[in-house]
């Protein structure tokens, strides 16, 4: 584990620290991409926390079919790509069948793999024939030790560089919860296991057709999975979420972040 991260993030990487995955939730267009990008590296660099950028290059799970989904799918990959190359960074998008793997395999660091399809046996083993590290969101319907089938698959397929994200579990029709047994259990894999921050406060199917969530929350989130070990946080993150075109009730204002991660690393100093 130790050397592929070390080749994804440098020498300098300290797997003491925790990395930080964040961006905004789609590509909208090249200059939201590219500030969210600045601003949000500025601030990793500052508090020398590991930083990959994030967003999706193509949103196939939306609630209303009147939803956008992207600017386009090779035009979003390229920008995506351009930002890690500009910035020096590593890139992640998601993936959403088993035809995308190579394709996005051409641009981006990292292939995540959505909750909902974290089952997909085709998509797993697609997404492991690139080489890229692949990152699965543990579903809302599984547990911890049942990602394990996942891990699995991917390691099968001969690839070792697994990924596991905690994102809630459904708790009724319109709501999340967070077992944080997850994270440890999820380590026990022999995986790094990431936060996600931002999707685990979704407030899903809503009868508007828009998505809910409970940003307010999103320090407690990120404080209490520092607390229980995880390796990474997952953070979407937009300069005006009330503006932004996927995912915005559950987005953290960029303005905010910095003082956020602040009192993390200070956590993580302190549970070390």
């Amino acid at each position: 584990m130790e050397k592929y991260m070390e080749t994804l993030f440098g020498q300098e990487f300290n797997s003491k620290n925790f990395f930080l995955i964040a961006g905004p939730c789609v590509v909208e267009d090249d200059e939201m991409v590219y500030a969210i990008a600045e601003k949000v590296s500025g601030i990793c660099k500052k508090l020398s926390i590991p930083y990959i950028f994030k967003a999706s290059y193509r949103k196939a799970n939306r609630t209303s079919g009147n939803s956008f989904t992207g600017i386009g799918d090779e035009k979003a990959l390229a920008l995506i790509q351009s930002v890690g190359k500009k910035l020096g960074l590593p890139v992640t998008t998601d993936i959403h069948a088993h035809e995308e793997a190579a394709l996005a395999a051409n641009y981006v660091d990292i292939l995540q793999i959505p909750a909902f399809l974290c089952r997909q046996t085709d998509l797993l083993e697609a997404a492991a024939h690139t080489g890229k590290i692949v990152n699965v969101k543990k579903g809302q319907f599984l547990s911890g030790p049942s990602m394990k089938f996942a891990v699995d698959k991917i390691k099968k397929a001969g690839n070792h560089k697994v990924w596991l994200t905690e994102r809630g579990n459904s708790f009724g029709y319109q709501d999340l919860v967070v077992d944080y047994r997850n994270i440890p259990w999820m380590k026990e894999h022999e995986v790094p296991v990431i936060m996600d921050c931002t999707h685990s406060l979704q407030q899903p199917n809503q009868s508007t057709g828009i998505t809910g969530g409970n940003p307010a929350l999103i320090e407690t989130i990120a404080k209490a999975a520092i607390a229980t070990g995880a390796n990474g946080l997952f953070i979407e993150t937009h300069p005006n979420p009330a503006i932004a075109k996927s995912d915005g009730a559950n987005m953290l204002k960029l303005d905010l972040l910095e003082n956020l991660l602040g009192k993390l690393v200070a956590l993580q100093k302190a549970v070390i």
